[in-house]
């Protein structure tokens, strides 16, 4: 199986009249300003370094996308497409804000090989959205992924964790809704505090607490479940690692961490793992070999870093043989337990 990538294409906040409390796009992009003829050309850098064994995509990120001025969308739309036309890209997915699509838009969208819409959802409470600033409510998300579902595109939604107001269990009923709202898959972003956003201010003021690191990959790992449980594959956890996110000049607080992602899923599985272990405990005596199966690619997530995962099994359940294995008939977040 071909392994997928995105070509990204970063149009920061072109289209977006909001200005969230968490956002600098400038910082998050990483690109201050938008030249549409400097884009064939990232295209063409990032299709050089293509093999034969991935597919790739033409995505626009960074910005709401179907915001912008109509006549630079449909430019943008027919550079992708022409890629699209000469074999060297499978199609175009973009990432916009729920209360920028409409049929209209859909209509044009429609007209070009997009496969996927991806919509800045972030939460699923209103009290949180206003207090967030995002300039949109539940009920537009609500309505947007309805449509986007209609017209047959795939629906990705991307949630935060941490933001203004929001409580653990805000996040949990987002990942829930996000998924009876249909999302064929999911990313999941904690919030990360950067300097020159209003967040910034409310952090510095004592009005905003950001999460420690610890409560971010709690709160992740809660959304992670959801997604597990009802069949959403979560594609990203966290911003992508990039210098500039990191650094004095826009870091300002909050959990940045470049393994966030593993962690939550490290935690993620210790919880699958105990609930397997739980159903099985009257099997398991003293003197038991207990072995634990995972998916390929996943025996050091399953593990957890510094072997933490096998540690806190070994002491909650007096394992004094306990492995990891992957195992061919094992996908996802699944485990099997084998007892001997």
């Amino acid at each position: 199986m071909k392994k997928h990538i995105n070509i990204p294409v970063f149009i920061p906040h072109l289209g977006c009249p909001n200005n969230c409390v968490f956002c600098n796009q400038r910082f998050i992009s990483g690109h201050g300003d938008f030249d549409p003829s400097t884009v064939r050309v990232e295209i063409e850098d990032a299709l050089s370094t293509k093999t034969d064994d991935q597919t790739a995509e033409i995505a626009f990120f960074g910005g709401s996308f179907t915001g912008i001025d109509r006549d630079l969308m449909i430019e943008l739309l027919s550079i992708a497409d022409s890629y699209v036309k000469d074999g060297r890209v499978n199609g175009i997915r973009l990432s916009t804000r729920p209360d920028y699509i409409s049929r209209d838009i859909l209509d044009i969208l429609a007209r070009y090989p997009v496969n996927c819409i991806e919509l800045g959802i972030q939460s699923m409470s209103d009290t949180v959205l206003s207090a967030s600033k995002r300039g949109h409510t539940r009920d537009n998300s609500i309505t947007a992924a309805a449509l986007v579902k209609f017209y047959g595109f795939e629906f990705v939604s991307q949630m935060m964790i941490g933001l203004p107001g929001a409580t653990a269990e805000d996040e949990i009923m987002t990942a829930e809704t996000c998924c009876d709202m249909g999302a064929d898959a999911a990313r999941i972003y904690p919030t990360v505090v950067f300097k020159d956003s209003e967040l910034c201010d409310m952090t510095a003021c004592g009005e905003y607490m950001p999460l420690s690191l610890d409560e971010a990959v709690e709160r992740t790992k809660n959304a992670l479940y959801v997604f597990y449980k009802r069949g959403v594959p979560c594609i990203r956890v966290g911003l992508c690692a990039a210098e500039n996110l990191s650094s004095e000049d826009t870091y300002y607080a909050g959990p940045n961490h470049p393994a966030i992602g593993e962690l939550a899923e490290n935690a993620l599985y210790l919880d699958i793992i105990r609930e397997k272990l739980a159903v099985n405990k009257d099997q398991i005596e003293d003197g038991s070999m207990v072995t634990v199966l995972v998916s390929k690619g996943c025996l050091s997530k399953a593990i957890g870093q510094k072997r933490k995962n096998k540690v806190t099994l070994e002491k909650e359940y007096h394992l004094r043989h306990l492995k990891f294995a992957e195992c061919d008939t094992v996908s996802g977040y699944d485990v099997k337990i084998e007892i001997k």
